[in-house]
Order: C-alpha cells, then sequence, then structure tokens
C-alpha cells in the first residue's frame, strides 16, 4: 500500500487494514489535520489555563458575554435526521465484531458505537472497529463461531451513531508531518470516509456523540470539521447529526451555547454521571474539604446538584429542538433470580425517574436491559417518537445549584467505598491494559469513565485525608495497603502478573502523586504500555 508521504504509520498492519487506511483516507484525514490541528492544541491550552485560573480560587457561572443566546428562543437546532427520530433506548458498546452484530440486533433504537471510553486505543482495536462498521453497513457480517453461534445483523438493526475520541488525545500510532494525528479526527475522518454516503444511500446518516467538550468554543471547532468535511467529500451540509455529552461541568453552564455553535448539525445533548463527577473533582479538587464527594455508589441522579444538572439539560433541548438522553444502566444480568431481579429494579427505577423527568431517551451497556429501558419509556412516551413538547418551563437553575455540592445526602466516605474504587479501578486497568475497553467488574459493564472517578476520587480523599465513616482516616499508607491487598487477590485467582503490576504502578502514580491524576488514556506512561501490550 503507497501512503502519502507526509503519513507515517506506526501501527502493525493486519488483514484487511487496507482497506480502512486507503491513500484516499489518509491524504483526507490529513487535510483535516492541517486546517484544525493548530486551532485543536490553541483550545487545549486554554483548558489548561481555565483549569488553573479554578484551581487558584476560581468558580464558574453562566457567561453573561452570551446571555443573548440563552434569551434568544427564535432560534432551534437541525434535530434528529432519518432513523434518530425515536431515541428511547440507546445501547453502547465497543464495535468490536461480536458487539456489533448483539448491538444491532439488540432491539435498541439506536447502538453508539464507542471509539471512546469503552475501547482500549490500541491499533488493532482502533482500525478493526472502522472496518466492522464498513462491515456491518453492508451487511457483510455472518459467521458461526466453533461452539456454533451464528452472529449475522437481523432485518430491522439499530441506528449507527459514533463516538470519536475527545479533542485531548492523539493518534500515537499515525503520524502526519512526523507528530501524532489528532485521535478525535481520526476516528470521525475515518468513519465519514467510508461510511458517510453509504448511510445516506440506505436512507439514515453519518451520527456521531461528541465527548468531554468543556465549551462552546470546543463545539465551534466541530462544527467547522463538520462543515469542511461534508464539502469535501460531497455530502450535502446539515447531513452530519451530532449530539452532545455534557459530561464536564464546564459545559454544563454552556448547553444552549453549545447547540448554538452546532445548530445545523445537532440532534441533542446527554447525561453522562461519571465523566460529570471527574470532572466536578478535577475542577475543584484544590478548593479543599468541601468539594469532596461520598462514595459513587450514593452520587445517583437524584442527588440535588445532579437533579439541577439534568433538569436544566431537558429543559435546554427541549426548548431548541433537541433530543435529551439520559445516562447508562451499567448492570448485567445476573444468574441468580434474585440477584437479577434487584438489579432490573434499580434499572427499572431509574428510567421510569428519567422518562418521567422529560428525557426522550437512555442509555445500557447490555442488551439484557434493552426491554426494561424501553418499557419505561414507552409507558410515558406510547406511540409518540420523543416528548420535545415538554419544555420544562417548570425548571429554574442557578449557577449555586450545579455547584451544589454541599447539599448533599449522602454523608461521608466509607471504607467500603475506599475499598470498592480500588478494587474497580485496578481491575479495569489490567483489562484496559490488555486490549479490553468495556469491562464486567462485580456485575456492572465498566469504562474509562468509571476508572476515572474512581481514581480521582482516591486522590481527592486521601489528599485531603478525608474522614471515613467510623472515624477512620483515609491516607496514602491506607489506600497502599488497600492496593497490595487487591493485586495479591487477583494474582491468586490467576491474572498475568505483567498487566497486574503495570496497573498497580498507574494506580499508585495517579491517586497518590502530588497532582491530579491526568485522563487515563493521555496518561503518557499508559499509553506506552499500551503500545509495548499491542506490539507484543
Amino acid at each position: 500500500m503507497s501512503l502519502p508521504s507526509r503519513i507515517e504509520i506506526l501501527g502493525a498492519h493486519e488483514d484487511r487494514f487496507e482497506e480502512v487506511l486507503t491513500p484516499e483516507a489518509l491524504a483526507f484525514l490529513a487535510r483535516l489535520h492541517d486546517r484544525f490541528a493548530g486551532r485543536r492544541a490553541e483550545l487545549l491550552a486554554e483548558r489548561g489555563r481555565r483549569a488553573a485560573a479554578l484551581a487558584a480560587g476560581g468558580t464558574l457561572d453562566f457567561l453573561p458575554e452570551t446571555r443573548a443566546v440563552r434569551e434568544d428562543l427564535g432560534w432551534r437546532v437541525a434535530g434528529a435526521g432519518p432513523g434518530l427520530e425515536d431515541r428511547r433506548v440507546e445501547i453502547t458498546g465497543p464495535p468490536e465484531r461480536r458487539m456489533t452484530v448483539n448491538a444491532l440486533n439488540s432491539g435498541a433504537k439506536v447502538w453508539l458505537a464507542d471509539f471512546e471510553d469503552a475501547t482500549s486505543p490500541t491499533w488493532h482495536n482502533l482500525v478493526s472497529g472502522q472496518l466492522n462498521l464498513i462491515d456491518a453497513i453492508e451487511r457483510r457480517i455472518d459467521e458461526t463461531t466453533p461452539d456454533g453461534r451464528r452472529y449475522r445483523i437481523g432485518a430491522a438493526p439499530a441506528t449507527i451513531v459514533v463516538r470519536p475520541r475527545g479533542w485531548h488525545l492523539d493518534e500515537q500510532h499515525l503520524l502526519i508531518d512526523g507528530r501524532p494525528a489528532v485521535g478525535a479526527l481520526v476516528d470521525f475522518g475515518l468513519y465519514l470516509f467510508h461510511c458517510g454516503k453509504r448511510q445516506i444511500e440506505r436512507g439514515s446518516g453519518p451520527y456521531f456523540y461528541l465527548p468531554k467538550l468543556e465549551n462552546h468554543v470546543e463545539a465551534r471547532l466541530w462544527n467547522d470539521v463538520f462543515t469542511l468535511a461534508q464539502a469535501e467529500l460531497g455530502i450535502p451540509h446539515g447531513t452530519v447529526r451530532a449530539t452532545v455529552l455534557i459530561e464536564t461541568i464546564t459545559a454544563a453552564f454552556e448547553m444552549d451555547e453549545i447547540l448554538h455553535e452546532l445548530r445545523e448539525h445537532a440532534a441533542g445533548l446527554n447525561a453522562g454521571r461519571w465523566d460529570y463527577l471527574f470532572s466536578l473533582i478535577k475542577n475543584f479538587a484544590q478548593h479543599g474539604p468541601r468539594y469532596v464527594l461520598p462514595d459513587r455508589a450514593t452520587l445517583t441522579m437524584t442527588q440535588p446538584f445532579m437533579r439541577a444538572y439534568t433538569d436544566l439539560l431537558v429543559r435546554t433541548c427541549h426548548r431548541r429542538g433537541a433530543h435529551a438522553i439520559g445516562g447508562m444502566a451499567a448492570a448485567i444480568p445476573q444468574r441468580d433470580p434474585a440477584a437479577n431481579e434487584t438489579a432490573l429494579t434499580k434499572v427499572r427505577a431509574d428510567k421510569e425517574r428519567e422518562a418521567g423527568d422529560g428525557f426522550d431517551g437512555s442509555w445500557v451497556a447490555h442488551p439484557g436491559l434493552v426491554d426494561t429501558c424501553r418499557s419505561a419509556f414507552d409507558a410515558v412516551l406510547g406511540d409518540r417518537p420523543n416528548q420535545l413538547d415538554r419544555t420544562r418551563e417548570d425548571v429554574e437553575v442557578s449557577a449555586a445549584d450545579l455547584l451544589g455540592v454541599q447539599r448533599l445526602t449522602a454523608g461521608l466516605p466509607t471504607e467500603q467505598g475506599l475499598r470498592s474504587n480500588v478494587a474497580v479501578a485496578l481491575r479495569y486497568l489490567v483489562a484496559w491494559l490488555n486490549g479490553s475497553g468495556a469491562v464486567a467488574v462485580f456485575g456492572l459493564m465498566e469504562d474509562v469513565a468509571t476508572a476515572e472517578i474512581a481514581r480521582c476520587q482516591l486522590w481527592q480523599w486521601q489528599h485531603h485525608c478525608t474522614r471515613l465513616t467510623g472515624g477512620s482516616l483515609a491516607t496514602p499508607d491506607l489506600v497502599r495497603r488497600l492496593i497490595d491487598r487487591e493485586r495479591s487477590t487477583l494474582l491468586a485467582e490467576g491474572a498475568d502478573p505483567a498487566p497486574v503490576d503495570d496497573a498497580v504502578r498507574i494506580l499508585e502514580e495517579t491517586a497518590l502523586g502530588a497532582e491530579l491524576p491526568p485522563f487515563l488514556t493521555t496518561d503518557a506512561y499508559a499509553r506506552h504500555l499500551v503500545r509495548i501490550r499491542t506490539a507484543a
């Protein structure tokens, strides 16, 4: 395969990779990189400046300079494209071959094909994921496993929505002019190049979820990417549709502005719990104990500051003609009937709350939860595809409401919560380093977001020497002992010592370091380990 001279591929070649990494597709990526990599770098630098200002004692509020955008009720977004009108159940997962079939056949209305939090960023995963999406659209997936299970896409598959990586991530395996490519542009560009027109021909379209945005200027960059990319590929302007995950505390103050920047391409917003809480901790970690959060398990969407966030999201979306999509149900069906019913009861209550609050749909992580989620939304929607008519004019949310962690009803962190964060983070890291990004841990399907908040809470609790229920203190020594204990448990279960020790090192360095832990996928050491394990 002859590559453009500016492009170098460091990842190993595998069967059929040349169908994705064509010279034309790579040249398209290079053009996107030329136009937008510089602006992306500037926006990342601005993230750093804003984070420093918050760490120095600053706070957040709705932007006075964009008040006119928020108060102008005359503008609306493009809204749903073909196949996106009804989103009452969305299933998420990495674009692995069997997951692709299971998700498309699950009965969900939408499949979020995830190149971000649910995908360990190995070269194999990223390129084979693109190949699987091409094959899915072309109905070329039909295989039978040695144990007799057949994987074939049915007659009425879910609508595909692709989640590329966030602006903060590089693609270490693909160099343009000697520098790593922008991960978001690689994921977006390869899918649009190969599948955009294919999807349009089949009555759907190229649809995307946009993760980790921190402000409306970052949304403007995505809108400019869409505009140029559609023109380059001869796709009608406005065909691309984007749903933005409001999963950072800073973005929660700019929902109207984000939709406004993307209004010719916007379909909706999504409420993501773990990353949102992770962002809150990161941005206010230096403000002292008053921003210390209790156990993850207690931080549900019923907490007042989380209800403020979700109610504001629904109101903002429906005033603008955009879908409001709820959060993840991560439970995995259990073999034990009693345990399974307990899990489904919690999922059912969560989805009934979302439907009652005005959401148009919600996420599940397993096909076994599709019916539970659907029934909750069917009870509210009936035959209607959504409830955009519920504008929630009753909702009034202030900056104090969004930042009101002092109103928590959950109490102090517990030692059980501390042990859980250690165990889940370590087990997830081991799997992630071995190339799996969506991992079943203790009855839940976990992804990077779980590891992020677990590591960040460990850092926050030991950094502030937080008092736990019962009177003990979260200290670095206690965290280290718990990590050692979990390491021993994993080895006793037969885990490979090499990734376990790598995971221990990452957890100790990030959870016990002097500085807040960076995003897992931007940590240079972790990236290096992923490359080593992929090459091996």
